[in-house]
């Protein structure tokens, strides 16, 4: 019996929180790996897996490297995490940030184009390109509606994945993600401020945690489950994009209740408000429609928002306790 080839997979921004988590999903699925790191970047997400991957380094604004480097990895299939994803801090550098979210998905699929068109690629996206969204819960077909620099750079590379499907014939799809989270997202990010924060304060190391809305809405999922629709979407027959979101939404007050409980704490005892971090509210909630990735690809959350709270606390305190 011949055995299947081995599959290759090349993913940019591997040592990000999503990409260390798709290494390992791809790793535990037989695949060989290789991720392209910028010099300089902290490979400790990926650390326990280091010895298993194969890491380069290219421009991706460059087209011509991006070429020489699919012909030296050839790949099966691309996954294109690149980019600067924390939203606040995009207004202190937008044309580094929005030239490698925009330009590197357009560089990525003219190279597939010209190497092996049979390359199968999956772009990035974000239900921040529905900004102020004219419909809730928002779906594939609800019209992009950016409201800051990340967004619009996130629909510039949809476009630019959809225009690659329909006019060059290409496999490649867009994953519209909601916010998902993870013990391993940067602790500037409000999830990870609150759990990090919470491992603190239980452990005498702090008093408070200042945060901005405790009102703010998001619908927020497991990144360790979103990637797994990564690859669900370039097994498929065919490539569309999908909205990946839980369709649930709760507050930040939930999380602070949720993991601050888990510590045996009262939020209401340790939480400061501090108006100068509170961000414009949202015209309309942000609140994923899966229908589509449940109907065609049988994806479904497999952690809940409690268990994702308690997963995160849990890891800030045995972290901090070493």
């Amino acid at each position: 019996m011949t055995p299947t080839p081995r599959r290759t997979a090349l993913i940019t921004g591997i040592a990000g929180q999503d990409g260390s988590y798709l290494a390992e999903l791809l790793l535990e699925r037989g695949y060989r790996v290789t991720g392209i790191v910028r010099p300089g970047t902290s490979t400790d997400r990926i650390a326990e897996i280091l010895d298993r991957l194969e890491l380069r380094s290219a421009d991706l604004l460059d087209e011509a490297e991006i070429i020489g480097l699919l012909e030296s990895v050839q790949p099966d299939e691309v996954y294109n995490l690149a980019g600067h994803s924390f939203v606040p801090t995009w207004s202190d550098r937008p044309d580094v940030d929005g030239d490698v979210t925009t330009l590197a998905a357009s560089r990525l699929l003219a190279a597939i184009k010209e190497v092996d068109p049979a390359i199968r690629f999956y772009q990035a996206s974000s239900s921040e390109i529905f900004g102020n969204a004219r419909e809730e819960p928002q779906s594939e077909l609800t019209p992009p509606n950016p409201r800051n620099a990340y967004g619009a750079a996130k629909v510039a590379a949809h476009v630019t994945t959809r225009d690659a499907r329909d006019r060059l014939g290409l496999f490649a799809v867009s994953g519209i993600l909601y916010n998902h989270e993870s013990p391993r997202r940067r602790l500037e990010f409000v999830s990870r401020k609150i759990s990090d924060g919470v491992a603190r304060i239980a452990l005498g190391m702090t008093d408070t945690i200042p945060i901005g809305s405790l009102d703010a809405e998001r619908d927020w999922g497991f990144a360790g489950d979103y990637v797994r629709a990564m690859w669900l979407m370039l097994q498929h027959d065919s490539p569309t994009d999908y909205v990946i979101a839980t369709g649930l939404p709760h507050t930040v007050r939930d999380m602070c209740r949720i993991a601050f409980d888990r510590a045996g704490l009262d939020y209401e005892r340790h939480v400061a408000v501090d108006p100068s971090l509170v961000r414009p509210p949202d015209a309309v909630r942000l609140i994923g429609d899966s229908t589509k990735a449940h109907r065609c690809l049988g994806w479904h959350p497999e952690v809940s928002f409690e268990q994702l709270i308690a997963m995160m606390v849990d890891a800030d305190l045995e972290r901090l306790r070493a």
